[in-house]
Parts: C-alpha cells; structure tokens; sequence
C-alpha cells in the first residue's frame, strides 16, 4: 500500500486498516511512501498502534509486476511519487484530478480515506480488532478535525460503528496531545505575516514545516471571525506547499487552488479541504514578489481581482 508522500494520520490508519483487511484475505502488503513522516505526534501514532510503514528506499528490489494499491492519493497527484510497479486498486476520499485507470477504485468524497477502508470490514462481516477499529476511529477524528470539517453521514456511520470497538480513551488522549511545543514557532510566523482581503486570510510560514502542520495553521486562521477563505503556505525544498480550508458555500477550496496554481504547480481537493505545491524549478515564475503573486493569483480564482496597493507586499 502506498500513502502519499508525507503520510498524514488518516492515511497511515488507513494503510494499516487495509493491510489487516488484506490479511484476513489471505493476502500479504507493505505500507510505504516516498518522503518521510514529519511530526512526533504520527510517529507516535505509529508506535501506538504497531503499525510498519517503510520509506521506499527501503524497498530497493521492487520491479514492475508487483502491484500497488494507492491509499488516501491518485497517481498523478503532486503529492504522490510513482513507484515502479503497477497500480492496481486506489482507495481515496479526495476528487479525480487526473483520471487514472485502476483494476479497482474505490474513490468517494467523504471526510477520511479511513471511513472508505472501515466500510470493506462491515461490507464483508469481517472481525475487526480493538487496536485496528482505535486507529481508524483516530485517522477519521483527525482529517475530519473531530467531525467539524469534509463529514458526511457515511463518515458518521462508520463513526458508529468504531465507536462500539475502539478504545475511546487512548484516541481522547492521543488527539488532545498531537501539537508540539516546535508548532509555536509555525503559528507565531503565520500570525505574524497573516494578511486579510475582504473574507480571505494568506499567511505564509518562511521555513520548512510539516503538511499536517500547514493544515492546521489553515484550520487555525480559518476560525477568526472575518475569515471564511484561508491559504497557507510554507516554504519547502525552494518551493512551496499549500493549504486552503473554506467555509463559505460561495467557494470550492479544491476548484480554486487547481485554478491558482495552474501553471506553476498543481494542487486540488474538497470542497472544504485543499492541498497543492509549487516546485522549486517553478518559483522564479512568480516573478520579483512571489508573496504577492501568490495572493493575487488566488484572489483572482475566486474572482476577487486585482490587489491594488500591494506591489511591495
């Protein structure tokens, strides 16, 4: 099974639902991905629920008849790195950016790829363990930020049904200690740099930082009052990586961030929900001020216009 390349919770309890799912199947798999998992908080999710997930430089004899399943990502996506080997099945809760053929895809908008994986043990009345039903219950708490953003009624249903099995304490405790005291210096650089144009709030982190920390630095200028619209974006390898959460049924946070990077990189997502990258190859496009640039190219995919005043932004 292969995560996108900077697993997240949801993705790697996802991965791990799957491979016990495959194993009472009868069938053998590997978690991998491609880049590295970045906070403490998921490598001690991790440690937690015993899950074995390996980089693929770990996995140097792979060849083109082995088959790979993509978890929580399509191939194509800017956030996934195409492995050798075939793409046989994709299991995704994010819209097709690029189509891709798959022997089997299972790919429906709802709040988290763990809710997609869940359904398969119901589906199939298959015996599902306290440990395993804990992780996807917490990968489903986590990318819906407990339920309060992307859920569906299916996300509640099989809320339902891990809240009977899971070990409701350890995901409690696990959930309220998931920031660590190097987010501070992340959140204090956004609050510093945020910027706000009528309902939309840019803030950018000017060094390296973790995805779900991006995220939940969006999530955070998101909850100010004036803000129905955030981008975040933080400096990554020369390039760039994004966040974008939206509230309002006025905008589609996927549609607009594909619009916005068009060209210089590649993003999309839920309606609520958004990722997307700018490459390092690709900065220079942005010309003498990237940060107004940025601003200006989002605003204008909502259909905001031009910043007036801000050349030297």
């Amino acid at each position: 099974m292969q995560t996108h390349n900077f697993p997240d919770p949801d993705a790697l309890a996802a991965a791990f639902g799957m491979q016990v799912f495959l194993k009472a199947n009868g069938v053998a798999s590997t978690i991998c991905y491609a880049g590295n998992i970045e906070k403490n908080s998921t490598k001690r999710m991790i440690e937690e629920f015993g899950i074995q997930a390996v980089n693929i430089d770990q996995l140097p004899h792979m060849v083109e008849e082995d088959y790979i399943v993509t978890i929580d990502a399509q191939k194509y996506n800017s956030n996934i790195t195409d492995f050798i080997g075939t793409e046989v099945a994709c299991i995704d809760h994010h819209p097709t950016m690029t189509p891709c053929a798959y022997e089997y895809s299972d790919i429906r908008i709802c709040g988290s790829c763990c809710s997609l994986v869940a359904s398969y043990f119901i589906e199939s009345d298959t015996t599902l363990d306290t440990n395993t039903a804990t992780a996807l219950l917490y990968g489903l708490k986590m990318d819906t930020d407990s339920f309060n953003r992307g859920v569906t009624d299916f996300d509640i249903s099989i809320f339902a049904f891990l809240h009977k099995i899971a070990d409701n304490h350890k995901i409690t405790t696990m959930y309220n200690n998931n920031m660590e005291i190097e987010d501070l210096r992340a959140y204090g650089e956004a609050i510093k740099n945020i910027k706000i144009y009528d309902n939309v709030g840019f803030a950018k982190i000017s060094f390296d930082c973790p995805d779900g920390l991006v995220a939940m630095i969006s999530d955070f200028i998101l909850g100010l009052d004036v803000v129905e619209l955030s981008v975040v974006y933080a400096a990554r390898d020369g390039g760039y990586k994004f966040s974008v959460r939206n509230e309002t049924a006025a905008y589609h946070a996927g549609t607009i961030t594909q619009k916005a990077l068009e060209g210089i990189g590649g993003g999309g997502g839920h309606f609520t929900m958004a990722g997307g990258v700018i490459l390092k190859e690709r900065v220079k496009e942005l010309g003498p001020y990237p940060d107004f640039e940025i601003r200006n190219r989002f605003l204008e995919s909502i259909g905001k216009g031009y910043i007036e005043n801000q050349v030297h932004a």
